[in-house]
């Protein structure tokens, strides 16, 4: 061989390798801009229940910091510590040191930490409180302001808004104005509407709240449910204004004409959950979330939008009322309360993922690659702990499962299978995280043992001596020990009193048929 072909090879072996560099090369400059397609990486946090103490508050920041999230928006709800509104405030509020060492602390992690304050509908913990009933949509329905009250609404919230803004710094102040069921109640609203439709009595409130945070120097964000629902609620509010477009797993459309938002030219964040409708502390549907996780990211990017914020709701927002009277409400609990957020790591862990690359998420590869680096399993194990945790996600209504053609013996021998499983895998590393799933997986059978007992309660067939019987299986059951393990998981993030109030509320099941079983004996 000659010098010069030796040389010309060496030419080519040099260009072909730059080929492949340049490939390398491509890609990652590809999935940098798939992770630059949103300028806001956020992640939403509900305290509406299962408030976390403020050291654990700021550990989840430094976690979200190290993965990439520049934003948070703090849904305080009454653990923020109003200084002219403190009735508003909660057993649990935080100092007003402790909001602006929270802000201080998350800036200099380079994280904007949105305010959101709801102003419009989900204000239970504000209209519960007699100083502003005034302020009622329904008299017996405390979810929502009246959009006619508006000199008075302006009047509250700017004395709210300028309270948080004196403890923010962020650009942005969210308002919320999601699920605006009582639309049209008041007698006053009937006749609003009558003159000219839902969508302007929904938009004429909000584009008063748009322009109180413009005038504040702030830039306003609006769920965006309601204005898909009534789109001519979209016509006159400012265009600084932003939407959050939530999306848990359904069609663009599920609220509306989508299309017709995108062509408003609103700028539009994207807003998937971790923690949603239909879970609760007996079932978390997470092969749902993964999903949405996989679908509405890569969705959001295509359409545009700026910005995307992962939800994770610790209660549905829809309150229980308990009345001392006819038209006194002394309390107001949440209905549909959820594990706490130290039992989703993985799925965070998967919005991290999905964040940073331009692909969607390919959830069976990243549940294995997860358990295998996180638990230490290997293969094998890392299937057998993802089939467990997808393994029957029905819910029960009335005694009816949601899938019909299972019974709720069929759905409890599901569970107690599953729950088996991840009881015999032991994680190798990261045991205390691991220890939620048989932790959640075994609350699901303890409900699931109490909803079989009160199908046997609900037969035709049920009489005193199978009274005796069911009651032997509950007592079977060991609610103290779910209990301990429960408060012990849980007691760094969460006060102990919280954890005490949720085992109770958790338990309220079993107590009442434990208690009609024993009378019925």
């Amino acid at each position: 061989m000659t010098v010069q072909k030796i040389k010309n090879r060496r030419i080519k072996f040099i260009g072909f390798l730059a080929l492949i560099l340049m490939g390398f090369y491509s890609h990652a400059q590809l999935n940098e801009q798939a992770a630059d397609a949103f300028k806001i990486k956020g992640f939403h946090l509900d305290l509406r229940v299962q408030i976390m103490k403020m050291p654990e508050l700021k550990n989840f920041a430094l976690k979200l910091s190290k993965n990439g999230i520049n934003t948070i928006i703090m849904e305080w709800e009454a653990t923020y510590p109003y200084e002219n509104h403190k009735v508003i405030s909660n057993r649990y509020a935080y100092s007003r040191e402790e909001v602006k060492s929270f802000i201080a602390y998350c800036n200099a992690l380079k994280i904007d930490v949105i305010p959101l304050q709801q102003s419009f509908g989900h204000v239970e913990y504000i209209l519960k409180n007699y100083r502003y009933k005034n302020l009622r949509e329904d008299a017996k329905e405390h979810s929502q302001v009246n959009p006619l009250m508006e000199d008075s609404c302006k009047a509250l919230f700017s004395d709210l808004y300028k309270d948080m803004i004196s403890t923010h710094t962020s650009k942005y102040f969210h308002i919320g104005g999601d699920e605006t069921y009582l639309l049209g109640h008041s007698e006053a609203s009937k006749k609003k509407i009558a003159l000219v439709g839902k969508g302007r009595l929904y938009g004429d409130y909000v584009k008063m709240l748009c322009e109180l945070v413009i005038s504040l120097g702030k830039r306003p964000i609006v769920w965006a449910d309601i204005a898909l629902k009534y789109p001519d609620a979209l016509k006159n509010l400012p265009k600084e204004t932003i939407f959050m477009d939530w999306n848990y797993g359904w069609d663009l459309n599920k609220f509306g004409d989508h299309e017709k938002l995108m062509k408003t030219g609103f700028e539009i964040w994207g807003a998937p959950s971790i923690r949603s409708a239909p879970d609760n502390y007996f079932l978390t549907v997470w092969n749902k979330h993964f999903e949405n996780i996989k679908t509405f990211i890569p969705q959001a990017r295509t359409l545009g939008y700026k910005g995307m914020v992962m939800t994770s709701w610790s209660t549905s927002g829809i309150y229980s009322p308990i009345f001392e009277s006819a038209t006194d409400i002394i309390d107001l609990p949440a209905v549909r309360r959820v594990y706490p957020i130290t039992g989703f790591n993985m799925l965070i862990e998967a919005y991290f993922q999905a964040l940073k690359s331009k692909n969607a998420l390919n959830t069976d590869e990243f549940v294995k690659n997860y358990s295998r680096s996180t638990y230490g399993f290997n293969a094998q194990e890392a299937s057998q702990f993802w089939q467990a945790l997808k393994a029957t996600p029905y819910e029960i209504n009335q005694g009816v499962v949601s899938n019909r053609k299972m019974s709720v013996k069929n759905l409890q021998d599901s569970a107690l299978a599953a729950s088996k499983i991840l009881h015999q895998l032991k994680p190798l590393k990261n045991k205390a995280e691991y220890a939620h799933y048989v932790l959640m997986a075994d609350i699901r059978d303890f409900y699931l043992a109490c909803m079989a007992v009160e199908a046997e309660i609900n037969h035709p067939d049920y009489n005193q001596e199978k009274a005796k019987a069911l009651l032997q299986v509950l007592n079977k059951l060991k609610p103290d020990e779910l209990n301990k393990r429960f408060i012990e998981l849980n007691k760094n993030t969460f006060y102990r009193s919280e954890l005490q109030t949720e085992n109770e509320l958790r338990n309220a099941r079993l107590k009442g048929l434990k208690d009609k079983l024993e009378n019925n004996n």
